[in-house]
């Protein structure tokens, strides 16, 4: 098998070798495909001559989707038109070579464009092909368009975090997608394993309703005999939770009894560590209009950073802070979590590097997420494209007019 070739120097990651052709949009597909390229993966985004819808979202960033940059990293950019008859020949070009190939359009859309799993297969039978859906491969809405925060508001999800406020709300932050990029790279990487052994790919389906369900399994659970009603929420309520302070506000849990015990005696409130009114999470839960108003006149005293100091191993806590303070906390500085990048458009800019650690194969080091179509002609040329059926392709308007490409994109 062809695999797209890395500089000498690079340290092999887990998937070093493994070629991904992704040719999904948004976020959930994407961030999945990165989370491959984390791993050492080669991973080709494949867009539209409009590139990746992500790409137009709202940005304080004048040259670039600050959300694109994030959940593109680690990838070559290229453009290929599939509509067209040459630009579906050159992605089955690429598919003959492929490990893996990633797309998240309707069921009924691949048929259509001529890229479908039968004839993947057919000419490449070790592909693992994953299909990202919003609601699976059948059933009678599979080919509705899913969202993240539409399949929140389906699932329940939004019913919950609303819960106490009398109204639904939103979960902010597309965590139904992203958790959907970590089953399609768990799902995709179980696929490969399972092709070392057999020798053969397989179709594999990832959908944004697995995933929501999937979050919520520890709420998913309804009992024969249990009313419509019954709480599921895992919320332990009563102490737990965000709390005012004398600056800032803090989080903190204590729900074992040891954590109990420890926020009564600093927080001056020793008396209450032992009641039996309050000895227990429930009773803590049911008695939150007589513990709350006594805790939070406490935690007036000092300011959420001291808390947090002061509080330290023996109550679970932390000052709530705004994530552009997470570039340079201590902890995620000792995690080494954070890389630098050089886009050819944005310039230098700071973001979170791979996700999981390795001792054995911890991979190459990220790079910027591509601009669009800037590594069309190399890649192609990788996979025997001459310059003169390259330069045909571009008069067809099959692929873009190229930028000149920086020497060494994995430095």
């Amino acid at each position: 098998m062809h695999s797209f070739p890395l500089s000498p120097s690079q340290i092999p990651g887990a998937l070093t070798g493994i070629k991904v052709l992704d040719l999904t949009s948004y976020i959930a597909g994407p961030y999945g495909c990165t989370l491959l390229a984390d791993l050492g993966a080669d991973v080709i985004k494949i867009e539209p001559p409009g590139g990746d819808t992500l790409r137009q979202y709202p940005s304080t960033l004048p040259q670039e989707s600050r959300a694109f940059l994030g959940t593109n990293r680690s990838k070559l950019g290229v453009v290929l038109d599939l509509k067209q008859p040459e630009g579906l020949a050159v992605l089955l070009r690429l598919a003959e070579s492929a490990d893996v190939l990633v797309h998240n359009f309707r069921p009924s859309v691949p048929k259509r464009l001529g890229i479908d799993y039968e004839r993947l297969k057919a000419i490449n039978p070790r592909i693992v092909y994953c299909a990202l859906t919003g609601y699976g491969e059948s059933g009678p809405l599979k080919d509705k368009a899913g969202y993240d925060q539409v399949l929140q508001s389906m699932t329940g999800i939004c019913t919950f975090q609303g819960e106490g406020r009398g109204e639904p709300e939103i979960v902010y932050g597309s965590v139904v997608d992203y958790y959907a990029a970590s089953l399609l790279a768990f799902g995709v990487s179980a696929a490969l394993y399972r092709r070392e052994r057999s020798g053969e790919g397989q179709f594999l389906s990832v959908s944004l309703l697995q995933s929501a369900l999937a979050m919520q399994s520890g709420r998913f659970i309804w009992a024969d005999g249990e009313s419509r009603n019954v709480r599921r929420d895992m919320r332990s309520g009563g102490v737990t939770g965000i709390h005012p302070t004398g600056e800032g506000n803090l989080y903190l849990s204590a729900n074992t009894p040891h954590f109990w015990k420890a926020l009564c005696e600093l927080t001056g409130l020793a008396h209450l560590a032992f009641d039996p009114e309050f000895d227990t999470v429930k009773k803590r839960a049911a008695n939150a209009d007589r513990i709350v108003p006594l805790l939070r006149a406490a935690l007036l005293q000092r300011s959420a950073i001291e808390w947090e100091e002061l509080f330290g191993e023996r109550v679970p806590c932390c000052d709530v802070r705004a994530i552009e303070d997470m570039f340079d906390h201590p902890q995620v500085v000792a995690e080494d979590l954070v890389a630098r990048f050089e886009h050819p458009g944005v310039g230098g800019y700071r973001g979170l590097t791979r996700s999981l650690k390795f001792s054995a194969t911890p991979g190459p080091a990220p790079f910027a997420a591509p601009e669009l179509g800037q590594h069309t002609a190399r890649v192609l040329a990788s996979h025997g494209y001459s310059p003169d059926e390259i330069r045909h392709l571009r008069n067809l308007g099959v692929i873009p007019a190229q930028v000149e490409e920086p020497a060494g994109i994995r430095e």
